[in-house]
C-alpha cells in the first residue's frame, strides 16, 4: 500500500515500510529528466550531429555502418560513463561528510582520491597500466589510505574534524609523491600517466563502463543499506550508541564502502575533483533535508559529471578533461562554501 501525505511518502507491505520526503522524491525525478537530456544532447551532439531519429536508427540497424560506430561505441558508453562515475562520487562524498558533519568532508579533500591515485600511478609505472592492473591499484591505494588516515586519526574514536586535518595532510602527502613518481618514470609512461591523473572520460569503452558500472551498483545497494546506520552516526555517537549502532565498526565498514567507488571511478576515468564535494551540498540545498543523505547526493553526482563533461567537450573554445572543468567549477565552489561557512558561524 502507497500512502503520500502532505510532505511524506510510505510503502508499506505487511510488516515492512519504507518512507521518506516528498520533496526528496520529487528533486531526484528532477535531476534525473535535466541528466537525461544532457545525455541525449551529449549523443546527438559532436563534429557529426545526429537527428533524435538518426540515433534509433543507428541503435536499432546493425547495418548502420559510421553512426552506429559513433553512437554506440563512442558516445553511449561516453554519457553512460558520466552518469554512472558521477552518481558514485555523489554518493561517496555524502558518505564522508555525514560521518564527519561538515561539508568540507569529501574524498579529493581528505586524500583517498590521492591515494587512489598513487595506486594507479604505481600500476600504470611499474606493472604496465593495463585497465585491471590500474583498478586494483587504485582500489588498493584508495582502501589503504582510508585505513591509514582512520587510525592516525584514532583517539578514543574518531572526531569528523581530527579526520579532515589529518587526511589533508596525508592528501599533501601522497600528491607529492604522485609528483615525484611521474618525474622519475620514463617519458612516454609519464606522458601516459601525467594524461589519466589530468581526468578524462576520453576513450571510455563499454568494458570499463559495464565491469566499472557493475562494481559501482553493487557498492550503492550496499551503501543504501547502510544508509540508516549513517544517518544515526549524523546525530553523533551517543546517540546512534543509543540506537543500537555499534558506532567504530560501522564508521569503519563506512569509510571502505566510501572510498571503493572513488577507486572504481579513478580507475577508470582518471582522478575527478569536487564531484563529490559539491554534489552532496547541492543535493542538500535543493532537497531541504536536515542532513546529507545518499540517494540525493547520487543523483546530483551524476547530473554535474554528466553536465561538466559535455561542457568540456563543447562548450570551451578547446576541447578539455573533465578533471580540469570539474576543478575550475568546484574551486569556485569550495570558496564560496568556505565564506558561506563563515558568515554563518560569525
Amino acid at each position: 500500500m502507497i500512502d503520500f501525505g502532505r510532505r511524506t511518502w510510505r510503502i508499506r507491505r505487511g510488516p515492512v515500510a519504507v518512507h521518506g520526503a516528498l520533496r526528496t522524491v520529487v528533486v531526484c525525478l528532477g535531476l534525473l529528466l535535466v541528466t537525461c537530456a544532457v545525455g541525449v544532447a551529449g549523443v546527438v551532439t559532436g563534429d557529426l550531429d545526429f537527428t533524435i531519429a538518426e540515433v534509433w536508427r543507428a541503435l536499432r540497424d546493425p547495418d548502420a555502418g559510421f553512426d552506429r560506430v559513433v553512437i554506440l561505441e563512442w558516445r553511449v558508453p561516453r554519457v553512460t560513463a558520466a552518469i554512472v562515475f558521477g552518481a558514485a562520487l555523489g554518493a561517496s562524498g555524502a558518505v564522508f561528510q555525514a560521518l564527519t558533519r561538515n561539508p568540507l568532508a569529501s574524498p579529493d579533500v581528505i586524500g583517498l582520491s590521492a591515494g587512489s591515485h598513487t595506486g594507479g600511478l604505481v600500476a600504470i609505472i611499474l606493472l604496465g597500466g593495463t585497465y585491471s592492473a590500474i583498478a586494483g591499484g587504485a582500489l588498493i591505494g584508495g582502501v589503504l589510505t582510508a585505513v591509514a588516515i582512520y587510525l592516525l586519526a584514532y583517539r578514543r574514536g574518531v572526531q569528523g574534524f581530527r579526520l579532515i586535518v589529518v587526511g589533508i595532510g596525508v592528501s599533501a602527502m601522497l600528491t607529492a609523491a604522485n609528483t615525484y613518481l611521474i618525474l622519475r618514470a620514463e617519458l612516454d609512461l609519464a606522458m601516459s600517466a601525467a594524461a589519466w591523473g589530468a581526468g578524462s572520460l576520453n576513450g571510455t569503452n563499454w568494458e570499463q563502463v559495464l565491469i566499472g558500472g557493475g562494481v559501482i551498483v553493487v557498492l550503492l545497494t550496499v551503501l543504501t543499506v547502510f544508509a540508516p546506520a549513517l544517518s544515526q552516526l549524523g546525530l553523533g555517537d551517543e546517540a546512534a550508541a543509543a540506537s543500537g549502532v555499534t558506532v567504530e565498526r560501522t564508521r569503519l565498514t563506512l569509510v571502505v564502502l566510501g572510498v571503493a567507488p572513488v577507486a572504481v571511478v579513478t580507475a577508470a576515468a582518471g582522478p575527478i575533483a569536487f564531484v563529490a564535494l559539491a554534489a552532496p551540498q547541492i543535493a542538500r540545498r535543493l532537497a531541504r533535508t536536515a542532513g546529507v543523505t545518499i540517494t540525493p547526493a547520487a543523483f546530483t553526482g551524476a547530473f554535474l559529471l554528466l553536465a561538466a563533461d559535455y561542457a568540456a567537450q563543447h562548450l570551451l573554445p578547446v576541447t578539455l578533461p573533465v578533471g580540469l572543468v570539474t576543478v575550475v567549477i568546484g574551486g569556485g565552489y569550495l570558496v564560496w562554501l568556505l565564506v558561506a561557512e563563515a558568515r554563518r558561524r560569525l
